[in-house]
């Protein structure tokens, strides 16, 4: 009896341990995000790591997630918008000033990290982020579950989520309020097969529509390799293998896709191209 005992003890600490080695293995996470150093991080791998472990792809009965962060309605608002068809209005200054409610769940220092995000989308554009007071079109941001936005201007109030802690980190913040002004992610560009090769084996299964391209305004820019909207070289990668290489450049291996903080340069000409702005100036 006293064998058995021993036997069933030492089956529990084995089975402990590697219970241990499983959950804190360096190797083991979310779909589609595989731990790796601070400066080789995007934007986007920041909002894979959260919304693979906390939200669900499917907002609520009528909203869906696609590309793993824009949210998608059906019915009556299910129009899905791209570059020039759903642009927020533009003053008489000659600036776009997007209205938006923040919720009052959010600390002061919270606060202050979206805020900055906001401000990397205004340097250098004519957007301008301004608190909600009457406007019929709005952002109100909220810490729901997960990062996502609805693209473009969707007339009325639009929900723009940022979970805390996941989601309150400045490129982040950025990446969504693009996401808002009408942007998609670089890589669904409908000739980036000329710029990047897709590794579909290495990419999870129910994964690999968020790979898809769609028919969107290049606005004449040249493909961003480092755009704040370009998926990392990992993105949802099931093996720890890339699934997006660049492609038919001398330095492609020196080549870094995405971005973890600041947009690019071509990032924030894409806004002045879009919203026509006339100054380039940070007044």
């Amino acid at each position: 009896m006293e064998q058995i005992i021993l036997l069933c003890l030492v089956s529990t600490i084995l089975s402990a341990v590697h219970a241990q080695k499983f959950f804190f293995s360096p190797n083991w996470g979310p779909i589609g995000y595989k731990e790796r150093e601070e400066h080789d991080k995007t934007a986007m791998d920041e909002i894979i790591k959260t919304n693979e472990f906390q939200a669900s792809q499917i907002i609520d009965g009528t909203t869906t997630l696609r590309e793993g962060d824009i949210a998608v309605s059906s019915g009556r608002r299910s129009k899905v918008c791209f570059a020039r068809s759903c642009l927020w209005s533009k003053s008489v200054d000659g600036h776009v000033y997007v209205a938006y409610r923040l919720s009052s769940e959010y600390s002061e220092m919270e606060t202050k990290l979206i805020k900055k995000g906001m401000e990397n989308v205004e340097k250098g554009t004519c957007v301008r982020f301004v608190p909600w007071t009457h406007q019929r079109d709005y952002v109100d941001i909220q810490p729901k579950s997960g990062c996502w936005s609805f693209l473009g201007a969707r007339g009325g109030r639009q929900t723009v989520s940022l979970q805390s802690p996941g989601c309150l980190r400045v490129g982040v913040i950025s990446h969504e309020f693009m996401h808002a002004l009408g942007f998609v992610h670089e890589q669904s560009r409908f000739d980036r097969d000329n710029y990047v090769t897709i590794k579909w084996p290495n990419i999870w299964r129910d994964r690999l529509r968020n790979f898809e391209k769609f028919k969107t305004d290049s606005l004449d820019l040249p493909y961003d390799y480092s755009s704040i909207m370009h998926f990392g070289m990992y993105a949802y990668s099931q093996d720890g293998e890339p699934t997006i290489i660049p492609k038919n450049s001398q330095n492609s291996n020196n080549i870094r896709l995405g971005q973890a903080t600041a947009l690019s340069h071509l990032d924030t000409m894409k806004i002045n191209k879009l919203y026509k702005c006339d100054t380039m100036d940070d007044n």
